[in-house]
């Protein structure tokens, strides 16, 4: 049973290391392991660039773009002045790319985001941003071949069109069978309880529209 803290990253209790300091719950590590090696065998060194995170470094990401000390792009990944606009507009543009402290799938331990280091060009770091995926991009191959294969062992990619909310992200894969279930645990009220005594920027405003953005940008669940 996965409780509201591990939920909302308020507890680790529910985790298991994947490598280095990446953490999943175990059933997600023994499918990653078992993908990572049939992606070996197709020549590719599939690895996760992000594991778990926990609630601190959510709330920190979050406040930080709230307050311009971050960088916040808009739907084309230009970067914007949140400076400039109003509270409603610097939300909406922040959860285009980034959850909520709180509601981020990386709480769970059923995603993780993923790139091969060796397809990268000598001196070029990891962005992580779509173009990287795309035709041409330096993943486009290891794209293709999770397209292909990487339901069988249990992945999907939550993030895979963009709607009205969340921006396209084909690094981000879910773990079916748990983060099924944790969409479905997590509501409005318990991320409120999460927020409580914690300073979250913009909280009036997200408090008040809450239904409308876990409707946009939280439950991204697969459609079968």
């Amino acid at each position: 049973m996965i409780t509201t803290e591990m939920l909302t990253g308020r507890s680790t209790e529910h985790l298991a290391p994947l490598s280095g300091n990446h953490r999943l719950q175990p059933a997600a590590v023994v499918a990653f392991l078992a993908m990572q090696q049939a992606a070996q065998v197709a020549g590719f060194d599939l690895q996760p660039a992000s594991t778990f995170r926990d609630f601190a470094r959510q709330l920190a990401i979050w406040n930080g773009k709230f307050c311009g000390e971050r960088p916040v792009f808009d739907k084309v990944g230009q970067p914007i002045d949140v400076t400039l606009l109003s509270t409603a507009e610097r939300c909406e543009a922040i959860l285009r790319w980034s959850a909520l402290p709180g509601a981020s799938r990386h709480h769970w331990g059923s995603d993780l985001d993923v790139y091969d280091p060796s397809l990268l060009p000598e001196g070029q770091k990891l962005q992580l941003e779509p173009w990287e995926y795309e035709q041409g991009g330096n993943f486009h191959p290891l794209d293709q071949w999770l397209t292909a294969h990487m339901a069988e062992f249990g992945f999907y990619r939550p993030f895979s069109t963009a709607g009205n909310g969340v921006a396209v992200e084909p690094w981000h894969l879910s773990y079916r069978p748990l983060a099924r279930k944790a969409e479905h645990l997590l509501t409005p009220a318990r991320l409120l309880l999460a927020w409580q005594n914690q300073k979250v920027a913009g909280a009036e405003w997200l408090e008040r529209h809450l239904p409308s953005i876990f409707s946009r940008f939280i439950r991204r669940e697969e459609k079968d």
